[in-house]
């Protein structure tokens, strides 16, 4: 059974196929593809990230929660969760996005609150990573808020658009173990 979680304004529930006219709108929105990792052309090529959505939880390599404001639940404004969890080494990778309209409004700063401490306390996870691009100031702020400690950049680690970019590397250790 999918754990869905709950902050005060917010549900985090599966992200189902319903919400692909969601999915799309936000990937395929230049603001908020700007700095992330993958793009969609179209409503049928989103299908893939469900896919991805799902092969997380099947293989259990992680487990993106779609975000939803708790009046309405059944509208996606956003996604944020793990993936790239190497159990062995108690340590995965967290990612996020929200719709435009949403920006400026704290809906990361408490969500992802809500995940970490699932991820600390049910799947025992020891360290959480987040790769941002430097240029991304508004990610590096949201994770310093949240106590994400940075670690170092990444030189012209990746090429993106033809052009090399740096990553900055944040971690957050469990207070617990």
């Amino acid at each position: 059974m999918f754990p869905t979680l709950q902050t005060p304004r917010f549900a985090l529930r599966q992200i189902v196929d319903t919400d692909k006219e969601k999915v799309f709108e936000g990937l395929s929105d230049p603001q908020v593809i700007q700095y992330y990792g993958v793009s969609y052309q179209s409503l049928q090529e989103v299908q893939r990230q469900l896919d991805w959505y799902d092969s997380l939880l099947m293989k259990q390599t992680g487990i993106w929660w779609g975000i939803c404001s708790l009046t309405n639940q059944q509208t996606l404004i956003g996604a944020c969760g793990f993936n790239d969890w190497k159990k062995e080494h108690k340590r995965t990778e967290m990612g996020y996005w929200l719709l435009p309209h949403y920006w400026h409004s704290g809906v990361m700063s408490e969500c992802i609150p809500v995940i970490i401490d699932y991820a600390f306390t049910q799947l025992q996870i020891h360290r959480i990573e987040a790769i941002v691009e430097t240029e991304n100031h508004r990610s590096c702020r949201l994770l310093e808020k949240l106590h994400f400690n940075f670690e170092g950049t990444h030189k012209e680690c990746e090429i993106k658009n033809g052009q090399y970019i740096d990553l900055r590397y944040y971690a957050l250790l469990n207070p617990r173990n």
